[in-house]
This record gives structure tokens, sequence and C-alpha cells, in this order.
């Protein structure tokens, strides 16, 4: 092969590549993150953003340099989740922007386009770190800068730049002795590596599966009524794939078919040498799997209750109706938006004046169009956000950038505690930029420490951690690392009380008991009599405790 431009056909197939293979890859790089706790997400979020702009490729017929270049960007930035899925989006921002007015790309281009993306997110991070995907990018354009106005072709170029990107990826632990003290290489580099990877695949000419789901189409407010829901005779849409033993003959295919009848409708089987694709609506998903295991292993299982999700659909038309009442009201000086997990702590931010909540947090970064819905329901001139993790400022200064007909306000809070204290000085009669300056001093008053559990085996801030441990981890890494849940709340209150704290909180999760969280109060108040201590219900997942020191 030897070519030494890319036309629109084969970025589009190189960019779709590139996703896939990061969607291939994402729990793997999952694992690579530092802290062991049950929700490392990067490979995650980086996946989620790149497909939401694979999707929007994957509908272009006719692929230009402008039109992928729209299509890339703006799925990217709206579908962004969690820092390092921003990172993305803005690396890809700006490679778009410089490749969206030509025809071909050739390798001073491509090498431009390269170094156009890692300016463009450096500029989005306001402290960046060396050892990151970050790191990588900025060396992979380098790299490609310092080649191509020799390389001979493309192929040549693309390889010798993949090599590179590889290489700093390994260095990478070097750099950040975090990264060194685990044993791992930076999991958004090695993500940013896996779209390289899957880009350059494609470019070569490998087969590959390109396929994509199409964006789900924004739900109407059709209400379904309760009869429709009766109506529902089979109640589990059924699909797998069968990884046949041996050829299904026509008449062992159209037995299955006659099974698959007797125990459901809407039928779909296609059947080649090698594999089996089934789908079917029944009341018992369990003997369509049993009949199909006969012929062969199993691959792709999903299976969805159809009454549930009607019943989740009139829930959320409920809600769009009453959001669509609340945009009909007088438009607010002030509003607010916050995102949040767990029952409790969703009310205590309801009665500290937030008018929408975002559901996610540790376990689910929302996106920057998630921030964006949120924006549009809130009718108020100002806006504040409060992000309430580390992981979910850039999407929200992501979602400010893009808002022109409000004043978006993003309070930096990154964790739960840090955005309650920010709202509960927050003075109506105030001005915005008063109140800006007494919620981000607030802020940083608060200590805040988690508890949760260690799911594997590895070495951080000096610390001997094991699957199944307890950890207590701190605003600026390990705290404590014990056996049980009580002990490591207890040392991580005594890493973050000083002589000047005066108040604890003590938020528990859905997994723990009043009981539990009221002999844990009761347990510091005996260790610090000079603090009070407070007992909430918070209702998060994944987390036992969250803590709060002010």
């Amino acid at each position: 092969m030897n070519t030494n431009t890319i036309d629109a056909e084969m970025l589009s197939k190189m960019f779709l590549a590139g996703a896939k293979n990061l969607e291939n890859k994402k729990e793997w790089i999952n694992e690579l993150n530092v802290f062991p706790v049950p929700d490392g997400d990067t490979g995650t979020n980086m996946t989620m953003t790149i497909m939401s702009a694979a999707s929007e490729v994957s509908l272009i017929e006719t692929p230009t340099m402008e039109n992928l270049a729209k299509a890339i960007s703006s799925g990217s930035l709206r579908g962004a989740r969690g820092n390092s899925g921003v990172i993305l989006s803005q690396l890809l921002r700006g490679f778009t922007k410089r490749v969206k007015n030509e025809e071909v790309l050739d390798a001073f281009t491509i090498a431009e386009a390269l170094q156009k993306g890692v300016e463009t997110a450096y500029k989005a991070v306001m402290k960046p770190k060396e050892g990151t995907v970050l790191t990588v990018a900025r060396e992979t354009a380098q790299k490609a800068r310092e080649i191509a106005e020799d390389c001979e072709d493309l192929e040549t170029f693309l390889e010798d730049i993949f090599a590179h990107a590889e290489a700093t990826l390994e260095k990478t632990p070097e750099m950040l002795p975090v990264l060194k003290e685990a044993g791992v290489v930076d999991s958004g580099g090695q993500g940013l590596v896996e779209v390289y990877r899957g880009a350059i695949d494609a470019f070569l000419g490998k087969e590959l599966d390109l396929s994509f789901e199409k964006p789900a189409k924004a739900p109407s407010l059709t209400p379904i009524s309760p009869q429709a829901e009766q109506d529902i005779k089979f109640g589990y849409c059924t699909e797998f794939i069968i990884l046949l033993d041996k050829e299904m003959p026509e008449t062992e295919e159209k037995s299955f078919k006659e099974f698959l009848n007797s125990i459901g409708d809407s039928i779909v089987l296609v059947a080649d040498d090698e594999i089996v694709k089934v789908h079917v609506h029944t009341n018992h998903p369990g003997k369509a799997i049993e009949k199909a295991l006969t012929y062969g292993a199993l691959s792709r299982m999903k299976i969805d209750n159809m009454r549930e999700e009607h019943q989740e659909k009139l829930i959320k038309d409920a809600q769009r109706l009453a959001e669509e009442q609340a945009r009909q009201e007088p438009e607010k000086e002030v509003g607010f938006i916050s995102v949040s997990a767990g029952e409790g702590i969703e009310k205590i931010f309801r009665e500290l004046g937030v008018d929408y909540i975002i559901e996610g947090g540790q376990t689910m970064n929302p996106s920057t169009e998630d921030m964006l819905n949120a924006i549009e329901k809130v009718n108020a001139k100002a806006v504040y956000i409060f992000p309430n993790n580390k992981n979910i400022v850039l999407a929200a200064n992501q979602a400010r950038d893009l808002t022109e007909d409000k004043d978006i306000i993003v309070i930096p809070t990154k964790t739960i505690p840090q955005g309650i204290s920010a709202l509960i000085n927050y003075v109506p009669e105030k001005t915005v930029e008063e109140n800006t300056q007494a919620m981000m001093e607030s802020m940083q008053n608060v200590k805040t420490a988690q508890i949760t559990y260690a799911v594997r085996d590895t070495r951080v801030d000096e610390k001997e951690i094991h699957e199944g441990d307890i950890m207590g981890i701190g605003d600026g890494g390990i705290l404590a690392v014990c056996k049980d849940i009580e002990t490591a709340a207890k040392e991580a209150a005594f890493s973050m009380v000083d002589e000047d704290s005066e108040i604890i909180s003590i938020y528990y999760g859905e997994e723990v008991s009043l009981e539990e969280a009221e002999a844990l109060a009761e347990a510091l108040e005996d260790c610090y009599p000079d603090c009070d201590v407070e007992v909430n219900y918070g209702g998060q997942p994944i987390y036992y405790y969250i803590l709060s020191v002010e």
C-alpha cells in the first residue's frame, strides 16, 4: 500500500474504527484507574463521548470533510462525560477545526490538525499534569510535525506516530508517581492510543465491524394508557446470538422458529453457517435461552422488560409535562442545578432550593448534553451549576461555554458536602458576584472523605490495598485502609479533624442502616467532644459513608 492522502470516506472509516476499538477495550481501560474503587470509569466516559460522535458520523451517507467535522465536533462535545471524555472531545474539536475545509488530508495537514487538537485540549484543563492523556496527545502531535515533511507515504507516517504514542504511554508511570506506585499506565492515554490503533487498522484495510446503533429519537409526549400496558401480551424483549457448534439445517431452523412461536411473538431469526441472531417477545426468556444453548454458546444477550419500560415512559412523560409547565412561569433571577446521587442527598439539595437535579456522580458522570438540557429547563437569567465531583467540572464548564442565552456560573465543587456548603452560603439579597465569591470561599473550608471498598489489589499513597478492603478516600488521596466500615470511617475522620474543626457531618448510604450511622456518630462524639456531629440519610450507592468536616 502506498498512498499520500486520506479522503473524507477514508477519514470516516478511520474515525468509526477508532471509536469501535475504544468501545471494545473500555472495561480493560476502566481497570487501569489508579484508585481501586468500584466505579473506575475512564474507559466508559471516553467511550460514551466518542460514541455520541460516532452515532452521528454513521448516519452520514456521503461524507465530506465539512459534514464529518461538524458531526465529530458537535457529537463529541455534547456527549462528553468526565474529564477524560471532555479532553477527548477537545482533541477532536481542534482536529476537525483544521481539516473541515480540506478536500483530502496529507501528512502535513494531519500533523497540523493533531497539534490544533492538543492546543484546544490544553486550554480546557486548568492545571495540566505530565503523564496523562494530554502528554500522549502532545508527544504524538510533536512526532507528527517532525516527520511530516520527509515521510514517503502515509502508512509509514501513521505507523511511526502510533509507535511514538505507544512509547510515550509506556513512559507515563515515570512522569506521574501515582501511576508508577499502582503499576499502571495512564488510563486516558491508553484510551487515546486505542482510538489511534483502530483508526490505523482501518487505513491499512483490516476487516472491521463498523456497525453502530442509531441515536435514540427524542421521546414523544404521547401518553401510554393503562390499557395499552395490559395489551402487551409478551412482556420480555429477548435478543441473543448463537455461536453454532455446527451448521443449523433448514429443518432445525424451522423447528426452532416453531418453538419460539409457541412461547412468544415478534420473532426474527437470521441464520448463517456459524451464527444465528434471535429476537423474540416472550413471557419466558429462560425457555428461549435454554433451547438456544442446545445449538451452541450465546453472545450479546439482552432482555428488556417492556411493561417496565412503559411504566418508565409514563413517569418521564409526567416529568416532562411538569417541566414544561415550570418553564411557563415567570423567569427568575437565579436558578440552581446540582449533580446528585442518592435519594436522601437529592432531598437535601431540593430543600436548599435546587431547581434541577442531574442524577449522576462518581458511578455515572453526566454528559455536557445532560448539563445543557438541565440549563434549558431552569427558567432563570443566571444559573449556578454544582458538579459535586472533580470528574464532572470540565463537562459543566463546557456546557457553560456552549450556552449563550443565560449567565452560567460553575461553582467547581468536587464533593457533595462542598456543594451543600456552597448552597447554604447563598444569600438571595446579595449580587451574583458576591454570592459566587462567598460560595467559592465556603467550599474551601470543607474536608471530605468517602468510605467504599476496593475492587482489586494495588498500592496507592504507600498503602497496600487488597480486594475487599474498606478504604477512606479523602480530598488528596487514601486516608484509611481497613477491614471494616466503621474503623475506616473513624480513621478517615481522624485524618481530617483538627483544632479548628466545628462540625462533622455523616451522610450514610443505601447499604448502611440508621442504627449503624448513629453508632458511628456516637463514637465520633466521644472522640471529638468539641465538634457537633450530624447524621443525614444520603442513600448514595457505592459509598457506605460520605463524611465532611468543617
